[in-house]
């Protein structure tokens, strides 16, 4: 089973050798015989020319001397009744002429027949050269093939070897080890689809991560207000009041705050592109919120193209950020620069500790020295970060130098809008 793609590559290349060397064969065998057959009538004629069929006795067995002599070898003539004309060196077997082809006891001779276009024949019997047999092409063809098909075992092998490994990874990854990833050397096909396996399996790894933190996160976050309000319904049963009464809707409020903020991470985690948009009044929506949170706000007229609702969440949660874990005054400010748009909301609290910049937009990352009672950091600047790069934008943090903490947005202008300005 773990070999059969193995076999397949390797038993389908042999074959093709096979099918190679047959056709080759075919091909050689049948011009063999063609060249054979023209070989034979060459010379056929060339000992024709030799001894001709008007030569007396004398001069035939004077050249078969000669011939006898040059090729160390025992000839004869015999007529075409297959009586003996002439001969030279050791006499031939009466039945040559019936059996023409003929080797020694030992293979050391063989003999061969030339039958004349005169009806004569002629028998050579010689010793064979002191070689290696004849070369034969079919032997030539079989050595390649299987030279080749040694030769492309190893290779097959490391190709389907690679393959193996992938699938085998894929198998590991699908029965949740979602830490193992396969080897992706080399730049072949091959290697691409490893990469391609690793780069989405560490995206998945990414998500499930997430997941469990923001799952494990968020039922810590859950307790306190569900404690609170246990203990606020508890209190308004045995004396009800309007204080207490206004501390279970509070609770209430929060709870639902913060699945809601749960509910949008989710949802923006999977989300690859907004379901609506349209052209914002940037200014004009971060007054809005402003006056609604009792912010200061300038800046200059800018559009950005967005989901209204999306970006309002944005600045409510910065504002709320700044004035939750910061101090006053909080001044929004926004101004446009080139092709992007940048909103600052700056409070003068004790700001974020150095090196932890970028961990603060991490879902309930509560930064070093502040403690439960200040309050929970819950999802707003994580939500911060998401729905700006949702928009093509970005967020971060800045120290300003004379203390507090700058959160800065920066989202492409609206390109329509910026033409009409």
């Amino acid at each position: 089973m773990r070999s059969r793609l193995f076999l397949k590559i390797y038993l389908t290349l042999l074959a093709s050798l096979a099918a190679v060397a047959v056709a080759s064969a075919a091909f050689v065998w049948l011009g063999q015989g063609e060249e054979e057959s023209g070989w034979q009538s060459q010379r056929a004629r060339f000992v024709a020319a030799l001894i001709p069929p008007d030569a007396d006795r004398q001069s035939v067995g004077a050249t078969l001397k000669r011939l006898s002599r040059a090729f160390d070898a025992d000839i004869a003539v015999y007529d075409p009744r297959g009586r003996l004309i002439a001969s030279a060196g050791q006499p031939l077997p009466r039945d040559m002429v019936e059996r023409p082809w003929r080797h020694g006891p030992r293979g050391n001779f063989h003999t061969m027949m030339t039958e004349l276009p005169d009806g004569r024949t002629v028998a050579a019997r010689m010793e064979r050269p002191l070689r290696p047999a004849g070369r034969n092409p079919l032997a030539y063809l079989a050595l390649i093939a299987g030279v080749i098909g040694l030769a492309a075992y190893p290779v097959v092998r490391h190709l389907t070897r690679r393959l193996e490994r992938l699938r085998a990874g894929v198998d590991a990854w699908g029965r949740g080890d979602f830490v193992a990833r396969v080897p992706a050397d080399g730049s072949d096909e091959v290697a691409a689809v490893a990469k391609s396996f690793n780069s989405a399996a560490d995206h998945v790894e990414r998500l499930i991560k997430s997941h469990r933190a923001l799952l494990a996160n968020a039922s810590h976050e859950l307790r306190s207000p569900l404690a609170r309000l246990r203990i606020a319904i508890d209190l308004y049963e045995q004396a009800p009041s309007g204080n207490r009464r206004e501390e279970i809707v509070r609770n209430l409020a929060e709870l639902d705050t913060l699945v809601e903020e749960i509910l949008l991470a989710s949802r923006l985690d999977h989300v690859e592109k907004l379901d609506s948009t349209a052209s914002v009044d940037l200014l004009a929506l971060v007054s809005e919120e402003g006056a609604r949170n009792g912010v200061e706000v300038s800046g200059t007229p800018a559009t950005v193209m967005g989901d209204a609702r999306l970006i309002g969440r944005l600045v409510r949660n910065l504002m709320q950020n700044a004035l939750r874990h910061g101090s006053p005054p909080v001044i929004a400010t926004v101004a446009q620069a080139d092709s992007m748009v940048e909103l600052r909301v700056r409070d003068h609290g004790p700001g974020i500790p150095a090196g932890e910049s970028a961990r603060v937009f991490e879902p309930f990352y509560r930064p070093s020295g502040r403690s439960e009672a200040t309050g929970g950091w819950g999802l707003g600047l994580a939500l911060v970060r998401q729905i700006a790069e949702r928009h093509g934008g970005a967020v971060r943090y800045e120290t300003p130098s004379d203390g507090g903490a700058c959160f800065v947005v920066t989202l492409p202008v609206h390109r329509a809008a910026r033409k009409m300005n």
